[in-house]
């Protein structure tokens, strides 16, 4: 029977990827802030990059549990990283929706990526944990979405 210190390879794997994304996430959404006027945007950004740091974190421990070793460095290709390198142009040009609009896309590949995840991983140990994760993930989405329609 799987546990969380001994989840299958598939499922070590795609916690792996799911690391590596909030790792992207997290470096972006604090770059970001500290280049956004915007002071309320700005610590909506650093919220959203801590809570991703602790992610990471929570999933790292996992994967350590189960004998790998837990990445570290996010992913210089990954898809969020193209969307950082996309929004340093637009957040330091003080369009706050452009900005919004560009966080939105990249929280949105954030959540796809742990829906697929948690549809691939369904009934395992570790999905309470994702669940949770997903919980969070969504919400920020919702209000970086919400935040976008008032500047609209």
């Amino acid at each position: 029977m799987e546990s969380v210190s001994n989840l299958t390879k598939e499922t070590v794997a795609a916690l792996q990827e799911l690391v590596e994304v909030n790792i992207d996430s997290s470096k972006g959404f604090v770059e970001a802030a500290d280049k956004i006027e915007n002071p309320e945007i700005a610590s909506l950004f650093r919220e959203c990059g801590q809570e991703r740091e602790k992610n990471a974190n929570e999933l790292r421990d996992i994967v350590r549990v189960n004998g790998e070793a837990a990445e570290s460095d996010g992913s210089a290709t990954g898809m969020l990283h193209r969307w950082w390198l996309n929004i340093r142009g637009t957040v330091t040009g003080g369009n706050e929706h452009t900005v919004l609009a560009d966080a939105e896309r990249g929280e949105d590949a954030i959540k796809h990526r742990y829906e697929d995840t948690l549809q691939q991983t369904a009934g395992s140990a570790v999905n309470d944990v994702l669940q949770k994760q997903y919980a969070g993930v969504k919400s920020r989405h919702d209000q970086i979405r919400d935040m976008r329609d008032v500047r609209a």
